[in-house]
């Protein structure tokens, strides 16, 4: 049985054809953890869709923030980017069912040892606050009043977390933390501007993963949305955006039975967005 986790696809399907093949993928066998970006940007967001939702069951996937445009832009709350390239699923004519298998994907994972989020956790949460915060989204987005629930999650603030959030600030804080956390300050205050690499922080502001005492410093965190980290791997840390859609490669780490990672295997996406805007 194989293990692997996979960073950000968006919409690319050739390469996660050829990823799949070159790691020998079998769904009969093997489970794959996708970390969320799964459309948008790249040229065949629909067949990323249909191929993923066919490995049902094999594949894991975590939404990301490209792909909760994709459910805002489907119900009218967002209008497309002019980069979008998630027309062909809005005009599918199944995209009901499309839209509906989305939203019922994760906004966080634990398995294999590894918290799997698309991009990051704020230092006061640990695990199993994670875990239960990303449950809240879940149930929002995958209860009968969805678009309702998601048109109160977008917008920068509150721009740190309390415990005494509740309703749209508190949904609102959630998934900016998981789909759009680069960097934040040693209080969890998140910045939200800055798409460069970890070295080009605010005054003031650091990379989540790199917060003094984050109470999942003892946890395992993978996570994608950051293709300017390059493929960050530290004990414990793992960062799988490897800029696909940019030029970049999409990348998968294959898992041991215990959760350490064997090997990081890579294919060449030969896109030509401009780099740095996961």
């Amino acid at each position: 049985m194989g293990l692997y986790m996979i960073g950000d696809v968006q919409g690319c399907d050739d390469a996660l054809d050829r990823l799949l093949t070159d790691i020998g993928f079998s769904p009969s066998r093997d489970t794959a953890y996708v970390l969320g970006d799964l459309v948008n940007r790249g040229p065949a967001s629909l067949a990323v869709l249909r191929r993923l939702m066919a490995l049902d069951g094999a594949v894991h996937c975590l939404l990301g923030n490209h792909d909760l445009h994709l459910l805002a832009v489907s119900q009218g709350i967002r209008k497309p980017h002019r980069s979008d390239t998630v027309d062909d699923i809005l005009d599918a004519r199944d995209r009901h069912v499309l839209i509906d298998w989305l939203r019922e994907r994760s906004m966080a994972l634990h398995a294999h040892g590894w918290l799997m989020v698309h991009a990051g956790v704020l230092p006061g949460w640990d695990v199993a606050q994670t875990l239960a915060l990303a449950g809240e989204l879940e149930a929002t987005l995958r209860s009968a009043d969805w678009a309702h629930g998601l048109r109160e999650m977008y917008g920068n603030e509150p721009n740190r977390w309390h415990d005494s959030l509740h309703g749209a600030d508190r949904l609102r804080v959630i998934v900016n933390a998981l789909t759009r956390l680069r960097f934040c300050t040693a209080d969890g205050e998140m910045e939200f501007h800055t798409k460069d690499s970890a070295d080009a922080a605010p005054a003031g502001f650091m990379p989540w993963f790199d917060v003094p005492g984050r109470r999942t410093a003892d946890a395992r965190v993978a996570f994608g949305h950051w293709s300017t980290l390059g493929g960050l791997a530290r004990p414990g840390l793992l960062a799988l955006d490897t800029g696909c859609v940019w030029g970049g490669c999409l990348s998968a780490a294959r898992l041991s039975d215990a959760g350490e990672v064997l090997e990081t295997v890579a294919v060449r996406c030969p896109q030509a967005q401009k780099p740095g805007r996961g």
